[in-house]
Formats: C-alpha cells, structure tokens, sequence
C-alpha cells in the first residue's frame, strides 16, 4: 500500500482521504485551519455527508488515517492530492490561487518521482500550471478529477462509474491507477486536458438533462400532460435514461453552477461561443422564477406581508450544503416580494447555523424552525423545496390544522397529490396538474 497527503480537509479532500484509508493507504489529511484539524483528530466529522463519519472514525482507530495543520507531510508522501478550493469570479474563470500556493509551499521538499495529484475540479491547463509552479522535473503531474456526488459520496468514490486519469506520463497515470486496486470501475487513461474536460463536460451534460426536464415540465403545464409520465416513458430509452431526467426547483449546488460557467468561459476564452449551454443555465434560472411565481399563484396573486413556510434549505437532500441552493435563490425571490418565509431543513438547527458558520450569510434574513409543523404555523402557503424523504410522512391533517390556507407547491413532485386534495389542499407540482 502507499503513502497519501491530501491537502485540503474539505468536502472533496475529506472524502478521498477517508475513503483511501479505507482502502487500505496510510493517509495524511491537511488544513490550514488548526480548530479544524483538532475536531477531525478527534473523530469529529464537520460536514454531513452519509458513511463519511464511521471510515474517519475507522481510518483513525486502525492508524491510517490522521490530521495535520499545515503541508509538511508532503514530504514524506509517494502521492500528493491538491484538493483546495477554487473560488469562480464573475465571469466563470476558476482562482487557482489555492491551488498555486499549495504548489509553491510543497514544491522544495517533495521527495523525487513524487505524483502531484489535481483532485479539485480545475480550468483546462492547470496540470501545467501546478507544474510550472512546482519547478520540478524529477515530479509527476497528473489529473485525476472527482465525480463525488454529495449524499452519497463515499458510495461514489467506492464504486465509481469510472476513474479518470490524465497524464504526460504513462508510468506516473500507472502508479495513481494502482491507488484505486479493489475497486472495480472502467478506467480511463488520456491526456490532462481531456481529463480535465471530461470533468466539467460530464456536469454541463447533466445539468442540461435537468433543464431540458424542467424546459418539458413547462411543456407539460401548457397541454395538460404529467411530467412525471413523460420522463418515464422517456427514460426506458436506452440512449436517453432515466438519471437527472427529473423536474424540479432548478440545479444548484457547488458542482453544477461553477462547472456550467467555467465551461462556458473555457471555451469563450478558446474563441468557440457554447450558445447551448447558455441556455440550459437561463432556463435554470427562469425556473427559480416559475417556481416563486407558482407560490405567489398559491397565495392569491401576492404575497406581500404573507406568511410562507418553506421545506428544505439546502441544495439537495441528505447533505447540509446551501451553496447554489434553489432553495434559496426561490426564497430570495419569495422575500424580495415582500413575503415572510419561515423555513425547516433537516440539517438545520432551529434559528440557523452558528455564528461563524460559512453558510450563516446565506440564511440571513431567513426565519428557521424547530420542525416542520412550526414553519406551516399561521401561513398561507407551503413550498416544498428540498428532497427530504421525511416530508413524504408527515402528518399533514396537522399541517392543515397549523396552517392558515391550505396551499402547497410541492418543486420536488415529493408529495402525494391526491391525499393532499382529499385534505382539502390546493396543490401545484412541477409539470403536473
């Protein structure tokens, strides 16, 4: 087995490091943040990711798995992960500033036929820029991106649908391949720059699933056809399938945004104008707009001084991640109309995250719940936003009791239309009637 340093204990470093203990690595986790670095010595898993919790706890009870502050352990390590952030500015270009200052801390005390690892999703020709930085030509340079799914990242990881390994040099692509011994996907070996489109090509593809599913949904609206029938008559076409051929609030998230827009900057900057993705981002944003307007619909053409309770925060179920949420981008506009929201998330405490919290800012202004019954009390109309499987149960002759009107736009199709009507609920979905 090998020696890995990951450098970067967050969403996407956390996960690989913990999963590469668990294959049987000795591991070295580092961060910058030394509070951090203490929680996670300590067993403490700071993000809510399913499985994540018991391969830390596991990888540091069984000594291969531990955490540092600061990125001397580089040295020592046969593999070297950059899995650091890399922040988009307006115009979708990537700030690889992390990533060139992790290079240029480890670059002198690298052992030779090192491989540096780019795991962050990062512009075409960064392989190059983490070698330029480097300065070293007796170290290996090579991509190798994630395809983590948050929810079920962990799963991903162990069983991928693929491993993606971009490298100048086949001995070094070898070596990462042999990192991934005992777990069985198709493994694809290509340039950097492939691998590194790939990436962003794979989440724009997706992403337009989503809206195209979402552009239909409208379609649906207008003739009076089931959206729900439609992707599944759909879905059982093998050149299509069923996966991300869902209706909803919109895409979101930490992937799906950045990636769409840097790929739309990647390939201005190469002088191609990607009119099609433009587009799947505008009807990602129009759908933000049709939702808000169908619980404005709800509560009578206005919701100016209205109490609105809303289902979920975050961006997806099963996470307690709010970057990029629909969820939110509704409520702001929801807000933005004068309405009062008070909300309930499962990853949320009631009266939102602690002070300090990076997602504190994205709450604010933003009425949190103790549960789900608390947010429908005394409002007008409920707006499902997030996929939570427990909103399914709940029982809603309560829900009816609590709320002032019996109004519900489910953006997720999660509940059961037909008994929210036998409780005397107007109900509107997304491409269904």
């Amino acid at each position: 087995m090998s020696t890995v340093c990951v450098i970067g204990s967050g969403y996407v470093g956390l996960t690989t490091a913990a999963c590469f203990a668990h294959v049987g690595h000795t591991v070295v986790c580092t961060d910058i943040d030394e509070a951090r670095i203490a929680r996670l010595n300590g067993g403490e898993c700071p993000i809510l990711e399913q499985g994540l919790d018991n391969l830390l706890r596991e990888g540091l009870a069984g000594g291969r798995l531990r955490f540092v502050a600061g990125n001397a352990a580089a040295a020592e390590a046969e593999f070297v992960y950059l899995c650091v952030p890399t922040p988009q500015g307006a115009d979708g270009s990537a700030d690889l500033s992390f990533i060139e200052a992790a290079a240029a801390e480890i670059g002198p005390i690298l052992a030779p036929d090192t491989v540096v690892i780019n795991k962050s999703t990062v512009p075409v020709g960064s392989t190059r820029v983490v070698e330029r930085v480097l300065g070293r030509s007796d170290v290996h340079v090579v991509s190798n991106p994630e395809f983590l799914r948050e929810g079920t990242a962990v799963h991903d990881f162990l069983n991928p649908d693929r491993i993606v390994i971009g490298a100048d040099d086949q001995s070094a692509a070898v070596r990462v391949a042999s990192l991934y011994l005992g777990i069985a996907a198709p493994l694809i070996v290509t340039d950097p720059a492939s691998a590194e489109t790939i990436k962003y090509a794979a989440n724009a593809f997706l992403a337009t699933k989503i809206s195209f599913a979402n552009a239909v949904a409208a379609v649906c609206e207008a003739v009076g056809a089931d959206i729900g029938d439609v992707v599944l008559g759909m879905g059982y076409d093998r050149r299509i399938g069923s996966e991300f051929l869902r209706p909803g609030p919109g895409w979101g998230g930490s992937c799906f945004p950045k990636d769409s827009r840097a790929l739309v900057h990647i390939a201005e900057t190469a002088g191609y104008d990607f009119g099609l993705l433009k587009g799947v981002i505008t009807v990602n944003d129009e759908q933000f707009e049709r939702v808000a307007a169908k619980v404005v619909d709800a509560a009578g053409g206005s919701v100016e001084g209205v109490k609105v309770a809303a289902w979920g925060l975050t961006f997806k179920a099963r996470t307690d991640d709010l970057r990029d949420s629909p969820a939110l981008a509704i409520i702001d506009r929801l807000r933005a109309a004068g309405a009062r929201v008070v909300a309930y998330d499962p990853s949320i405490e009631e009266g939102g995250v602690p002070a300090g919290d990076k997602r504190a800012a994205l709450l604010d202004g933003i009425e949190v719940a103790a549960d789900p019954y608390a947010a429908c009390e005394g409002a007008e109309a409920l707006v499902v936003l997030t996929e939570w499987d427990e909103f399914r149960w709940l029982d809603f002759d309560k829900v009816a009791e609590v709320m002032a009107g019996k109004r519900v736009v489910d953006a997720r199709n999660l509940l059961d239309r037909e008994a929210l009507r036998r409780r005397g609920f107007s109900y509107a979905g997304v491409g269904r009637v």
